[in-house]
């Protein structure tokens, strides 16, 4: 998982959803209610997808687990809690079916003072509340909310895991190869290299190297000097 930054909205989708949620507000309506309205707005759901596509991670990748390609419009405070939040925009996210409707589902913890403990990666730093371990792609949590996130989204599962532990080795190599052609002055071919590395899936992968390179002995956990030099001429 890592940081999202939220688009803004076109002024008529904004418009719409908003139109949207009053009508909620001005009905009292309830769950039930508002999943009938959600499902009643095809136009409004398909203008979101697009919005959340463009701002996701790599291409199109599910802003959670950040491997399968994102296919559903999450509602980060489900429906059933507040039917209000259906068509707020800061409620909405890019999840992938496995995510969305078989880990999260209506999950939705929260500590003491009614604050969720989920990670909402358009306002928190997963980086904050979780760490990588790179060499076995397990996720370690710092907090709570980092702990919480791992439950939830089941970030732990095999697959994930052995995902992210082989995208390291890929970055490495990668990144050695980037170092190469942009100090032989082949620019071009360096930047279609960075772009390749930035867009494919476990981008958390990259972002903990990111993270990591300026840690004591940082060049022997990430792979030489060569990785870590690639690593500080390419950082965004």
């Amino acid at each position: 998982m890592i940081r999202i930054n939220r688009a803004s909205l076109d002024a008529d989708l904004a418009l719409k959803l908003f139109t949207r949620t009053e009508q909620l507000k001005i009905t009292d309506a309830g769950p039930s209610a508002a999943r009938r309205a959600w499902r009643g707005a095809s136009v409004e759901r398909e203008q979101l997808r697009l919005t959340l596509r463009r701002m996701s991670a790599a291409i199109e990748r599910c802003m959670y687990c950040g491997d399968s390609r994102g296919t559903d419009i999450d509602h980060f405070e489900p429906i059933k809690l507040s039917p209000f939040r259906t068509f707020d925009w800061m409620n909405h996210l890019l999840a992938c079916s496995c995510c969305n409707s078989n880990a999260k589902r209506e999950l939705f913890p929260v500590d003491s003072a009614g604050a969720p403990l989920l990670i909402d990666p358009t306002m928190d730093d997963p980086f904050d509340h979780l760490r990588l371990i790179l060499s076995t792609g397990t996720y370690r949590w710092n907090t709570p909310k980092g702990q919480a996130t791992i439950e939830v989204f089941q970030l732990n599962r095999a697959d994930l895991r052995r995902g992210r532990e082989l995208a390291f080795p890929r970055c490495q190599a990668m990144l050695r190869d980037y170092l190469r052609l942009q100090n032989s002055g082949n620019g071009r071919d360096a930047v279609k290299m960075l772009n390749a590395l930035h867009e494919q899936p476990f981008a958390d992968v990259l972002h903990a190297m990111y993270r990591t390179m300026t840690n004591p002995g940082a060049d022997i956990v990430l792979g030489g000097p060569e990785v870590l030099e690639a690593l500080h001429v390419s950082r965004p």
